[in-house]
């Protein structure tokens, strides 16, 4: 049985079991002959008025919003896509808070990203990428002038002012020397000898989307807000987690780090730690078991909160928000009865509140939290930021006592930024893409909920329905699965449900048992047993939409990327009710995988319960490689060639594996692309536009 919410909005239906830049070129047309940006020519034509592959570089989003110190203006990052580059391109604006004088404050050429606001407010500090190299800069807003603070061969991070405004903290890496085993004769002069061996000693030796890592860590700097030299504070071979704090004098930062001698066997391990400016000495915050980091010193300096998650060598472990007092050392959860994640927390400025964000039931949400943990829920949703696929996203900034801006989108609309006061409906600060989207037809989602043929457990979906639809017409429909496992989906803006559904397709997404926003237990209802019954959650979703009459049961097509591509190629591997299937970046073979993917130890002692070496079944029981000889469904490949996550080399074996079956398959690799594909633009549409293809093959 299945039962539609006809709002995407309305919460009031909860599941009953579940706890409760100016834009470059924007508008262009494509380049004639670009073929790989076309709509498939088999697939069924786009009405001219609904969503089409071009608008793609139409898209702008707001993210990273920031409230100067007097509470009057925002200072943000928009994202917007540029066809010529291939790039998403970054520029700062600024809105007021009221929605007026909405203008550029650094764009042009590069990549400009997070803006902080000086303590003073005269000031802004952010991030430019201009010729392949990031550095810090400082810009006088009276006047304009701006200062490069930083010429540093290493991007700096997580950039912070101190409160006196006169130190800017931040975190770069910081590089060893090569490591070398054997010497090699002196080279002749003149001559040409091919480039050195390297030597790698490191447990995560390479990163997806970074590529191979050099020998270093990442180090915590200061440098003078006038401009001057970087001074590095802190010097261990420790990697660094998420966060930095000052104190209230201005004379000492706070920082997250695994200083645990076996750190490269302790990857969800981290503590805080206080290092003087003066003296640069260490001291110890805490010592738990687990991580402990984003660090926040509330505003007269007494109290720390911070996010803290136990390490229970599971798959998801969720983040509590922690208060400390500062001078006795005490502290204690405020979500310990809050069967949510925290993401982020910031201070009010009466010491007694904090705001957090959290995602729940497929929706990212805002909330006040007294220093006694009690919650006042926010009545509003964020989202937006993640434009590909309905992830749940968004970002905040805190202002005063209650005054909030946030990146707040839709289903119809990727993120715009919306203030939020007491006593006062939202407020709308920016309308980025009524030029591309407002005249256009865009499918719309439906929530639905639906029982697990497994145990009954209730599961949560979206239904999209193509731009006009006809409920007397029988439509094709595509299951499409998220990642993770242990993420979400929502009623959120997706390039790619919309480019399915305005090509003619229904399509139905979900969050099966293993997703977050439900809770730990859902969440790890699948812990060393992924892939399992969330089959069941989603083939039960399935059947539920085909009782609705407008999905033509002959007409049934499945996909998903990364552990959605793990759970299509299980799907294919159990049923052959599918007419085809799209597998993007999986896990093929989980033995091969925990020792070749970027995280290696992580998977392998968190998803499992000892290496393969000492319980091979374990591991190929759960692999899609193991049911290969079942499968009969034509299967399309897709994976970047430079994955790290999930290597191409798992693609490259499921692949020879239908090849030796003679299952009608095909590999699409995507050259010079991460696990992120959606990155570039115009992969982001190949990936639609092949999947699309090989669907319409067997229509």
């Amino acid at each position: 049985m299945i039962f539609p919410l006809l709002n995407p909005q309305d919460r009031s239906a909860s599941i009953p079991d579940a706890p409760s830049i100016s834009r470059q070129l924007k508008g262009a047309f494509l380049v004639l002959g670009w073929c790989l940006l076309m709509v498939v020519a088999s697939a069924k034509a786009s009405q001219p008025d609904t969503f089409e592959a071009t608008d793609v570089f139409g898209l702008e989003y707001a993210n990273d919003p920031q409230i100067s110190t007097d509470g009057k203006t925002v200072a943000y990052v928009r994202i917007s896509m540029d066809i010529m580059s291939d790039k998403a391109h970054r520029a700062i604006w600024q809105v007021d808070v009221d929605g007026k004088n909405h203008q550029p404050l650094v764009g042009g050429p590069g990549q400009h990203s997070s803006p902080r606001w000086s303590p003073s407010g005269d000031r802004l500090a952010y991030l430019s990428k201009v010729d392949g190299k990031t550095q810090l800069l400082v810009r006088w807003l009276a006047t304009g002038s701006t200062i490069t603070l930083t010429t540093l061969a290493e991007a700096p991070s997580e950039i912070s002012w101190a409160p006196n405004g006169e130190w800017i903290a931040f975190i770069r890496t910081v590089t060893d020397p090569a490591q070398q085993l054997a010497a090699m004769p002196v080279k002749p002069k003149g001559a040409t000898w091919a480039e050195p061996a390297i030597v790698i000693d490191q447990m995560t030796y390479r990163r997806d989307g970074a590529g191979y890592l050099p020998r270093g860590s990442k180090q915590l700097f200061v440098i003078p807000a006038e401009g001057g030299t970087a001074r590095q504070l802190t010097s261990t071979d420790y990697p660094m987690n998420k966060g930095i704090a000052w104190t209230q004098d201005s004379l000492a930062i706070l920082f997250s780090g695994n200083h645990r001698n076996d750190h490269e066997y302790q990857p969800q391990q981290s503590d805080l730690f206080k290092v003087s400016l003066l003296k640069k000495d260490l001291q110890p915050i805490t010592q738990q078991n687990g991580a402990e980091f984003s660090p926040a010193i509330s505003p007269d300096g007494r109290l720390l909160a911070y996010l803290a998650s136990e390490d229970e060598r599971q798959g998801y472990n969720p983040n509590q928000l922690v208060i400390m007092n500062l001078e006795s050392g005490d502290s204690r959860s405020l979500t310990t009865d809050f069967d949510r994640s925290v993401d982020d927390a910031q201070w009010s400025t009466d010491n007694k509140t904090l705001w957090i964000q959290y995602d729940d039931q497929g929706t990212t949400r805002l909330a006040s939290i007294s220093l006694q943990g009690e919650r006042r829920q926010a009545n509003t949703l964020l989202g937006g930021t993640s434009i590909g696929r309905p992830y749940t996203s968004g970002t905040f900034s805190l202002s005063g006592k209650d005054t909030v801006v946030a990146t707040v989108g839709s289903d119809q609309k990727p993120a715009d930024l919306v203030a939020i006061q007491s006593n006062k409906p939202p407020l709308s600060l920016t309308d980025l893409n009524r030029d591309v989207l407002g005249h256009k037809v865009l499918a719309s989602t439906q929530r639905v909920i639906w029982p697990s043929s497994h145990d009954g457990k209730l599961i949560e979906g979206w239904v999209m329905k193509p731009p006009h639809f006809d409920p007397a017409v029988k439509y094709p429909l595509i299951l499409e699965i998220h990642g993770g496992p242990h993420t979400a989906y929502g009623p959120n803006f997706s390039t790619e449900a919309q480019l399915y559904a305005a090509a003619g397709y229904v399509v139905l997404y979900a969050n099966p048992r293993g997703s977050t926003s439900y809770g730990e237990a859902f969440a790890n209802s699948i812990d060393l047993a992924y892939p399992g019954y969330d089959y069941d959650d989603l083939m039960a979703g399935v059947d539920a939409l085909l009782k609705q009459g407008y999905i033509d049961p002959q007409q049934l097509f499945v996909t998903g990327g990364s552990g959605g591509g793990v759970l299509t190629a299980w799907i294919v591997g159990k049923t052959n009710r599918f007419k085809a299937a799209a597998v993007a970046k999986p896990v093929i073979n989980w033995a091969s995988f925990v020792l070749t993917a970027d995280l290696n130890y992580y998977f392998a002692t968190t998803w499992f319960d000892a290496p393969p070496w000492e319980n091979i079944q374990s591991y190929w029981e759960r692999s899609p490689l193991s049911l290969v000889g079942n499968v009969a469904t034509p299967t399309l490949l897709l994976t970047g060639d430079l994955d790290y996550r999930t290597p191409i080399s798992e693609t490259e074996q499921y692949y020879q594996a239908l090849k030796h079956r003679g299952i009608d398959t095909l590999m699409v690799r995507i050259p010079g692309a991460s696990h992120s594909i959606y990155k570039r633009p115009s992969n982001l549409i190949a990936k639609v536009n092949h999947i699309l293809a090989w669907f319409e093959r067997y229509r």
